[in-house]
């Protein structure tokens, strides 16, 4: 699609940066008619505008069954750290970012961001953090375009709870998983 289809068509991609450098909530143009609607949700130049030029390789989708559960926080480590671009498809979810880059200007910092099936909104997730997110309503949905394939000798998490990073969840905790459950805390550099 070139830039002039897009502009007379109104095709638009919002980019609202967080305070974790990389991290954006991301919104869309709405077109409904009688059928719903339609949005775009990736266009590579309207991305790489914003310095993301990673490509997704592959497409995850989860199912929760009770509000209140938590998935995460997980990453991967290097040579298949993941970017992902998050967005919940039915139900609500807050979704959190961690940032784990020591070089980072907000390395130990926290994001989170309520995305649901009416707001349309979408995560983008940077290499290099980890991602979470905890279910607000039951049956909920959630789909999520990542930038290398699951390696699972690679993967790695830290701990939804962890006192150094404080993260604010909305609800009371309904399930986790035993994996999630016995991630380890984050050790953050004391200045």
């Amino acid at each position: 699609m070139n830039s002039g289809l897009r502009a007379r068509e109104g095709f638009q991609i919002q980019f609202k940066p967080s305070p974790i450098a990389g991290c954006f909530v991301i919104g869309a143009n709405i077109f409904p008619d009688e059928r719903g609607f339609f949005a775009v949700q990736w266009i590579g130049e309207e991305f790489a505008s914003h310095g993301i030029t990673d490509v997704p390789v592959q497409s995850n989708f989860s199912f929760s069954k009770e509000a209140g559960t938590i998935r995460g926080m997980h990453y991967q480590h290097p040579p298949h750290e993941q970017a992902k671009l998050v967005r919940c498809t039915r139900g609500a979810i807050f979704d959190v970012v961690v940032d784990l880059r020591r070089s980072s200007s907000s390395y130990g910092a926290w994001f989170g961001q309520e995305l649901t099936a009416e707001n349309h909104l979408a995560m983008w997730v940077p290499v290099g953090c980890a991602h979470g997110f905890q279910t607000l309503t039951p049956e909920t949905e959630v789909s999520y375009f990542v930038t290398a394939p699951y390696a699972k000798e690679l993967e790695g998490g830290i701990r939804w709870d962890d006192p150094t990073l404080g993260i604010r969840w909305p609800r009371p905790v309904s399930y986790i998983s035993e994996r999630d459950r016995v991630l380890p805390f984050l050790m953050k550099k004391v200045s």
